[in-house]
């Protein structure tokens, strides 16, 4: 079967910096008392950020949708990367602490985002992919979430990853979802490098320090770019793309992918020897 290059792909290597910004890197995502949407062709997706003040904020339906209510034909995976904070799901109330997260399955109404002090809200990180059917809903308690602990400290890898939504864990129809969070010391995640053309992915970066970036790489392996992310920004990583970066500091990063196949190993791999 032949598979035909993404014109995208191919003049990555030719945009200035702010260019390469502006298609790949989501900043100004995480509003004070406000909800923000992003869409992104890839996969349609949708990613967004809420954080609630005093008011809870409720989950719109942007007109774009085209939907009586967001998660008609959709399901989302939402998690807490702020302080404390509570979700109301078609009446049901679930408390969310940092870390906490959220499988909203197809079909979900009513979405109710609060925090429990304006003084250290909620940031609620929501991303969503088109569904072909409806699961439930399955509140994940970041206490009963089990990691995987990766890479060494030789290799300034050393880091734990946490994977929620998965189908090892319960079914979705794309989403795969989790976090990694690199131990001090550590800078270097998802190395050595690889690709996955079945389905696309978006990294949110948190737990940035002040004053210090992640560098994400991206592009073709034989032809690399980068960004420089800074705390609470996220990056889209197209199919043909690596996503590996490092940062001045340890971090840690949400990573979410919807598409055709949801399997870990489905990758193409990229060497450290061969990528330039």
């Amino acid at each position: 079967m032949k598979i035909p290059e993404s014109a995208n792909a191919r003049i990555v290597s030719t945009l200035t910096t702010d260019a390469l910004r502006g298609e790949y890197l989501v900043g100004d995502l995480f509003r004070p008392g406000e909800a923000t949407f992003r869409y992104w062709e890839i996969d349609r997706a949708i990613l967004g950020g809420i954080v609630p003040l005093d008011t809870p904020v409720a989950l719109p339906n942007p007109p774009e949708v085209r939907s009586v209510f967001f998660l008609e034909r959709r399901e989302a995976g939402v998690i807490n990367l702020g302080g404390p904070g509570d979700l109301v799901v078609d009446g049901t109330s679930y408390g969310f602490e940092h870390l906490d997260s959220i499988y909203l399955g197809r079909g979900v109404k009513d979405v109710l985002f609060s925090s429990r002090s304006a003084d250290q809200p909620a940031r609620f990180y929501f991303l969503c992919y088109p569904a072909h059917t409806a699961y439930p809903t399955r509140h994940l308690p970041i206490g009963q979430a089990k990691g995987d602990r990766l890479g060494t400290r030789e290799s300034a890898n050393e880091r734990t990853l946490y994977k929620l939504m998965h189908p090892a864990a319960f079914p979705t129809c794309q989403l795969v979802m989790g976090f990694t969070r690199l131990e001090p010391g550590s800078v270097w995640n998802t190395m050595p490098a690889h690709t996955h053309l079945r389905r696309s992915e978006v990294y949110v970066y948190f737990n940035v320090p002040a004053n210090q970036v992640v560098f994400h790489f991206m592009g073709q392996p034989q032809s690399t770019r980068h960004l420089v992310v800074r705390d609470l920004e996220a990056v889209l990583s197209p199919p043909w793309s690596i996503h590996s970066g490092v940062g001045t500091a340890a971090y840690a990063f949400v990573w979410g992918m919807g598409g055709e196949n949801q399997e870990f190993a489905d990758m193409d791999p990229a060497p450290a020897s061969l990528l330039r």
